[in-house]
C-alpha cells in the first residue's frame, strides 16, 4: 500500500507528497520453506550464540555473534562478556551508552539448531556496578543466601496474542466475542485461536531444556497460558525469561504479537497474571502447613511493598472481580481463587506443601517476584 504525505528528511527538512510505504502482513510474516535451504548449510567449525537481555521496558533483546565450535556445550564462565548500545534501549545515556553482556544460562538453540546457542546475561555498567535494570544480580543474592531453605517456585505465565493492528487475534473487528466460558481449556474452532503458536513455543522450551510444565487456553479468548516449574531459585527466573523469549521468537514467524498487559481488555474479560507458586523444604514436610502459614503472615505485612514490584497496570487487574483479590486488601484461603494467597485444597488437606501468590501480574519480572519473595520470608541480604 503506498500513500502520500508531507514528512521529514534525515537532513529535518519537510518533503511534501513523498511516497511512504506501508509494509503489508506478509513483511511480518517468515518464509520458512525459502529459509530451510541455508540453514540447512554447514557452519565451518563455527557456531552462533544468540546473547539475550532484559531492557528498561521489561521486554527481551538480543544479538548474535560467531565463536568456535567446542566438544561440549559452553558454560557462562566460559562465554565472552559482551556489549551493546544501552542509549537505544533505554538502559544507558548516549554519552556513556556502553552497557556489559555478563552470560549467565546457556541454551540450546531450537530456532539454529545443534550446536547453535542462546545466551542469557545480565547487563552490567561500565563501571563494574549491575544496570538499574538488572534485577537478577539481586535476586540471585537473595537465593545464595538462604540456599538452606531449597526454595522451590512455579511461575504461570498468562498472556494474550495480539494481530497486527493490536486487536486479540479471532475477535471482530468491530464487536466482542461471545462471553467468556467456553474459552478456558477449550477445544475446537471458535474457542481457541493460534493454538499452532503455543504447540510450537512448548517444543522449543523442551529442546532448549527451559523447565515448563504445562500450557492451557485461558479464560478470554486469544488469552492462553504456559507454566514453568518447579525450579530451584535463580533457576525461575532464567528460565522464565528464556520461556518469554522464544514466545516472542515463535510468534515472529506467525505474524502474532505477545502481549503481557495484565488487562489487555477493559470490561467484563479477566486479566492476565503470573501466579507464583512456592514453598520451601521444610514447608513440603509433614508438619508444613505451620511453615506456610508463618510464611503468609510476613507476606501481609510487606503487601505494599510487594505491590510496587508485582508489575505495571495491576490495579486495573486486581479489582476483587474475575479471580483476584482487591489491591488495596491482603486475603488467603484454601482454594480461593479471589484471595491474594491460595493454598491449594490438595495441601490443606495433607497439611503440608506449597502456596499460590496471585498477585503478580503477567508482566512482573520473576527475579522481582521470586526475590521479594525470599527476602519478606527470610530477611534481607546486607551488602
Amino acid at each position: 500500500m503506498v500513500t502520500t504525505s508531507a514528512v521529514h528528511s534525515k537532513s529535518g527538512r519537510v518533503e511534501d507528497d513523498t511516497p511512504i510505504l506501508y509494509a503489508t502482513e506478509a513483511a511480518f510474516l517468515s518464509n520458512a520453506e525459502n529459509l530451510k535451504k541455508f540453514m540447512r548449510l554447514p557452519q565451518n567449525g563455527q557456531i552462533i550464540a544468540e546473547y539475550i537481555w532484559i531492557d528498561a521496558e521489561g521486554g527481551t533483546r538480543s544479538k548474535s555473534r560467531t565463536l568456535p565450535e567446542k566438544e561440549n556445550q559452553y558454560q557462562p564462565e566460559e562465554l565472552p562478556i559482551w556489549n551493546f548500545d544501552g542509549s537505544s534501549t533505554g538502559q544507558a545515556p548516549g554519552e556513556n551508552s556502553d552497557v556489559y553482556l555478563k552470560p549467565v544460562a546457556v541454551f540450546p538453540d531450537p530456532f539454529r539448531g545443534s550446536p547453535n546457542i542462546l545466551v542469557l546475561s545480565e547487563c552490567w555498567n561500565a563501571d563494574g556496578t549491575p544496570n538499574k535494570f538488572n534485577h537478577r544480580h539481586e535476586a540471585a543474592k537473595l537465593m545464595e543466601a538462604h540456599a538452606d531453605q531449597v526454595p522451590w517456585f512455579g511461575l504461570e505465565q498468562e498472556y494474550t496474542l495480539l494481530d497486527l493492528n493490536d486487536r486479540p487475534y479471532g475477535w471482530p473487528k468491530n464487536g466482542f466475542p461471545a462471553p467468556q466460558g467456553p474459552y478456558y481449556c477449550g477445544v475446537g474452532a471458535g474457542k481457541v485461536v493460534q493454538r499452532d503458536i503455543v504447540e510450537a513455543h512448548y517444543k522449543c522450551c523442551l529442546y532448549a531444556g527451559v523447565k515448563i510444565s504445562g500450557t492451557n487456553a485461558e479464560v478470554m479468548p486469544a488469552q492462553w497460558e504456559f507454566q514453568v516449574g518447579p525450579c530451584d531459585g535463580i533457576e525461575m527466573g532464567d528460565h522464565l525469561w528464556l520461556a518469554r523469549f522464544l514466545l516472542h521468537r515463535v510468534s515472529e514467524e506467525f505474524g502474532a504479537k505477545v502481549s503481557f498487559d495484565p488487562k489487555p481488555i477493559p470490561g467484563d474479560w479477566n486479566g492476565a497474571g503470573l501466579h507464583t507458586n512456592f514453598s520451601t523444604e521444610n514447608m513440603r514436610k509433614e508438619g508444613g502447613m505451620k511453615y506456610i502459614e508463618d510464611a503468609i503472615k510476613k507476606l501481609e505485612a510487606r503487601h505494599k511493598e510487594h505491590i510496587a514490584v508485582y508489575g505495571e497496570g495491576n490495579d486495573k487487574r486486581l479489582t476483587g472481580r474475575h479471580e483476584t483479590g482487591s489491591i488495596d486488601s491482603f486475603t488467603y484461603g484454601v482454594a480461593n481463587r479471589g484471595a491474594s494467597i491460595r493454598i491449594p485444597r490438595e495441601c490443606g488437606a495433607k497439611g503440608y506443601g506449597y502456596f499460590e501468590d496471585r498477585r503478580p501480574a503477567s508482566n512482573a519480572d520473576p527475579y522481582q517476584i521470586t526475590g521479594i519473595i525470599m527476602e519478606t520470608c527470610f530477611g534481607a541480604v546486607s551488602e
